[in-house]
């Protein structure tokens, strides 16, 4: 691979697994050096001797502003400031409308709203003028489901924020861009799903999705390392959708 984040200090919140590790993975491939976040120390380990170099690992929950201020503390001792972050960490749950508890709300909303916010405006102090923000949405702020409407909303929030804080930091030349995958071929969907629910669910994905698979976490992770090179210095407050066409057609 080539060498187009040659320098660069990226970080990654929820980066031990799926799109998140495969992006760490990437971006180190392409010179970059990484700090990847998670919930576990266990499986940060694991990331961490995966991606095998140049490469940080930070404990912490996104939806907790203590831990993201002690992750910005680690990466501003280590590196001092930061060129990329990718604002990755985020969770699904499934409920019908009948079915939604405050319980379930908030917790969508404290990690895939909240923690994403304040991962973004905690790092402005170390983030570089030049820099790439890429928020993680999903291709279901733009469609409509009967058990993901709370999570939908969510990542409706996210591709808003895209726009305004591209505003918010033209001044700097920071650019902010939002992306939305399909479901990947992760085990992020098995996490709250049983085996029978994921394989249904998996397959309605790909009845859906006019390239006719799955997509992996690489495919994603090329799209994340566009956004955050200078091969897209023109390019802010977009919503770029890697998601084998089923928004699109």
């Amino acid at each position: 691979m080539g060498n187009k984040l040659e320098g660069k200090i990226a970080v990654i919140t929820g980066g031990t697994s799926g799109i998140g590790l495969a992006t760490a993975k990437r971006f180190v491939s392409e010179g970059a050096h990484v700090f990847i976040t998670g919930l576990y120390q266990k499986e940060i380990n694991e990331a961490i001797s995966e991606i095998g170099k140049n490469v940080n690992g930070i404990q912490g929950d996104v939806s907790n502003l203590t831990d993201i201020d002690k992750m910005y503390d680690v990466v501003k001792d280590q590196k001092g400031h930061i060129h990329i972050l990718f604002a990755n960490a985020g969770i699904i749950e499934f409920a019908p409308l009948g079915e939604i508890s405050e319980k379930h709300f908030d917790k969508i909303f404290d990690i895939d709203v909240k923690g994403l916010l304040f991962t973004v405006q905690k790092s402005l102090p170390i983030l570089q003028d030049g820099s790439s923000i890429i928020l993680m949405a999903s291709v279901g702020a733009s469609k409509g489901s009967a058990d993901l409407s709370v999570y939908h909303a969510a990542k409706a929030a996210v591709r808003s924020f895209a726009r305004s804080w591209s505003l918010n930091l033209n001044q700097r030349n920071i650019r902010v861009n939002a992306i939305s995958p399909v479901p990947i071929d992760t085990h992020f969907v098995n996490r709250v799903l049983n085996d029978q629910q994921t394989e249904q669910f998996l397959q309605n994905v790909i009845k859906t999705t006019p390239i006719g698979r799955m997509g992996s976490p690489d495919e994603v992770a090329k799209a994340v390392s566009f956004l955050a090179s200078d091969d897209s210095s023109y390019i802010t407050g977009i919503e770029l959708f890697v998601d084998g066409g089923m928004a699109q057609i």
